[in-house]
């Protein structure tokens, strides 16, 4: 620190001296530096501050490359890039983060994602909305309980346009504890994915088909359009029904269920939200499982769909104590503020 102190000292006083002066000085120094080189041939050792004193100089007035003798230009031009890096490094360190999410906001989707091993992160996401709870999606992802399967791959839609005027059907199956199979039949309506009918029946024909249609829409303005697969079970007497209530029927291709998309995503959500998990004892048992789950799915499960909102629409809570309410058995739970 002295000798930088001296340097800056001689280079004050050089202002004020002649240029004739400094010249008879420069050669002095200039002729001692190479007595020194041939004296000393090992490579000299410099501080941070000798290097500070070369980058500074080079920065002043980049000729003075060429009065260097103990120590390479190359050297000084490596030294003034790393000092810019430094530099820029300490400019553009982080100032801040964001804001931390409260400890009871992350109790809440632990509690949430543990209470429910079905749901993922986008249905908890939505739940939270429903809360008043303004959190991003990737931030439930992080703070979810670990050692949870995987959610299910998405499917991509096959309808964009019209879908308030469209609805669909299908047929699923479903065994009983004691071998026995039962069917189960439901009619989906695409505009807010709401399911509008769902029956079951142990001999799925023509006739309870037609009359499960006629069921459904007896009373509400039926679909312009239903989507269905080429099953046997829908007979002529089916096709008959629909035409007779002014609606179009549109078979899919065969052996094409993507075509009926939403049907079999909807399928598939039964099962493994639902029927994957219990042993259904009868056609009873069924139908009051398959009914519970319909008024779940349609005024409290939320959808990716739908903006993180149920088919039929759910108010926004926010204030009140959040308390679980149990769905088929504690299977799903909906959260409410009271």
């Amino acid at each position: 620190m002295i000798e930088l102190c001296k340097l800056i000292w001689c280079g004050l006083i050089g202002l004020f001296r002649s240029r004739a002066s400094l010249e008879i000085e420069i050669l002095a120094l200039r002729h001692q530096l190479n007595i020194l080189r041939r004296k000393s041939p090992k490579r000299p050792i410099l501080g941070s501050i000798d290097r500070m004193v070369f980058v500074g100089l080079y920065g002043l007035a980049p000729d003075v490359l060429s009065a260097l003798a103990i120590v390479r230009p190359e050297t000084v031009i490596r030294w003034h890039r790393a000092g810019f890096r430094l530099y820029w490094r300490w400019r553009s360190r982080p100032r801040g983060g964001r804001p931390k999410v409260p400890l009871d906001v992350r109790q809440l989707i632990r509690d949430i994602s543990i209470a429910n091993p079905l749901w993922g992160a986008p249905r908890i996401h939505g739940e939270l909305l429903k809360l008043g709870i303004e959190v991003g999606q990737t931030t439930v992802a992080k703070y979810m309980a670990r050692g949870r399967r995987p959610p299910g791959q998405g499917w991509k839609t096959f309808l964009r346009n019209h879908a308030d005027g469209v609805a669909s059907m299908d047929l699923f199956v479903v065994p009983t504890i004691s071998f026995r199979l039962l069917y189960g039949f439901l009619i989906l309506h695409h505009g807010r994915r709401e399911i509008l009918w769902i029956g079951t029946t142990a001999h799925p024909n023509a006739e309870w088909i037609a009359r499960q249609l006629t069921e459904a829409f007896g009373w509400e303005e039926a679909p312009r359009y239903i989507i269905r697969d080429r099953d046997r079970a829908y007979g002529d007497i089916v096709v008959r029904r629909i035409r007779a209530m002014g609606i179009r029927d549109r078979p899919t291709s065969p052996q094409s269920p993507w075509q009926n998309g939403y049907c079999e995503r909807l399928i598939g959500s039964i099962r493994r939200d639902c029927l994957d998990h219990v042993v259904v004892f009868g056609e009873q048992h069924l139908r009051h499982l398959l009914r519970s789950y319909a008024n779940y799915y349609n005024q409290t499960r939320t959808h990716l769909a739908l903006n993180k909102d149920s088919p039929v629409t759910r108010p926004i809570q926010t204030v009140g104590r959040i308390l679980p309410v149990p769905i088929l058995g504690g299977l799903h739970h909906q959260y409410v503020r009271i």
